[in-house]
């Protein structure tokens, strides 16, 4: 996510210079081709491009206005996935107790499992959530697995249940169950009463409510004939431009052509970049540091040692990832 106020000039310029490019050569052809070899067939009437940019503006603004929502759901559901983490660890906190004297460290070491696990989960379902798709030999879509991208996912889990959380084909919903089946050991323990057990179960369904929720938006794009329109409407508009301002304007069409030709295509661009916010881009949520803030909450519930907390996430060229 971007957090400083100007972009840097560079950055733009990375994403719109061919762009830019075709309108400056375009905008100059028409210029010398109208004074220099007396080509008047460009003198389209200006009422032409004034009813097609009010046109596309009015679509670029429902399609940018849709892409906004769904970026900001994806703030909303992590900022939801902050609180019910901390709300989690003070349940595994308070909720597992047990009155015997001799299980006392096995239910101190039980609730670090749980508290741990959770961890997992976060993490596993930030990498999942950023995990790339591709198309196979068949034109089929299928995601593109890579174990490695879960390294940091082992530290938080034993030996035998990280083996077995990355073959399966969703492994943050494989650390749910696992939390569920959790629970159930501790309720035949004795350690939680009937009410509690039901009230963590719920907690656990509401984490399934958030992945879910991530997972729609990530495998339900926008509309793509919104995407594709869009960048047709913007090309043919920015290539009738020059033809309509050449009569009147003369050489001054060239960067006035060219800006309003920028403003469409920036317009276009914020949309494009804004649809999908868990593509590990610098315009996405920024899971990375929500994920660093759980897991800080999470030690710090468990009394650890402030050492051991992850090192504070530090804002970079103005992006937090």
């Amino acid at each position: 996510m971007i957090v400083r106020r100007n972009l840097k000039l560079s950055s733009i310029l990375f994403y719109t210079w061919r762009q830019l490019l075709y309108y400056l050569l375009l905008s100059s052809s028409i210029y010398i081709l109208h004074y220099k070899f007396q080509v008047l067939f460009f003198d389209i009437p200006s009422y032409t491009i004034t009813a097609l940019g009010t046109a596309l503006a009015i679509f670029l603004g429902f399609k940018n206005n849709n892409a906004y929502d769904r970026w900001w759901e994806a703030r909303k559901i992590w900022g939801l996935m902050v609180n019910y983490s901390r709300a989690w660890t003070r349940q595994v906190k308070t909720f597992i107790i047990s009155k015997a004297q001799d299980d006392l460290k096995e239910v101190n070491d039980f609730q670090q499992q749980m508290a741990y696990r959770h961890i997992a989960f976060v993490k596993a379902l930030r990498v999942f959530l950023r995990q790339k798709h591709d198309y196979n030999h068949t034109g089929q879509k299928e995601l593109v697995k890579d174990n490695n991208t879960f390294l940091d996912v082992k530290p938080f889990l034993s030996r035998n249940e990280y083996q077995e959380f990355i073959s399966k084909d969703n492994p943050p919903n494989f650390l749910i169950h696992q939390q569920g089946e959790a629970l159930r050991t501790a309720y035949q323990k004795g350690w939680l009463s009937d009410y509690r057990f039901v009230k963590m179960e719920e907690t656990l369904v509401d984490f399934n409510d958030i992945q879910g929720k991530c997972e729609r938006i990530k495998n339900t794009p926008l509309p793509r004939q919104y995407s594709f329109f869009s960048r047709v409407f913007v090309m043919i508009h920015c290539t009738l431009l020059p033809m309509v301002f050449i009569s009147e304007l003369g050489w001054k069409t060239i960067p006035i052509a060219v800006t309003v030709s920028f403003v469409f295509l920036a317009l276009d661009l914020i949309g494009d970049r804004t649809e999908d916010p868990f593509e590990n881009r610098l315009e996405d949520t920024p899971l990375t540091s929500l994920g660093i803030t759980i897991e800080t909450n999470v030690r710090e519930q468990l009394k650890e040692d402030p050492d051991k907390f992850p090192q504070k996430y530090v804002v970079e060229n103005g992006v937090v990832l």
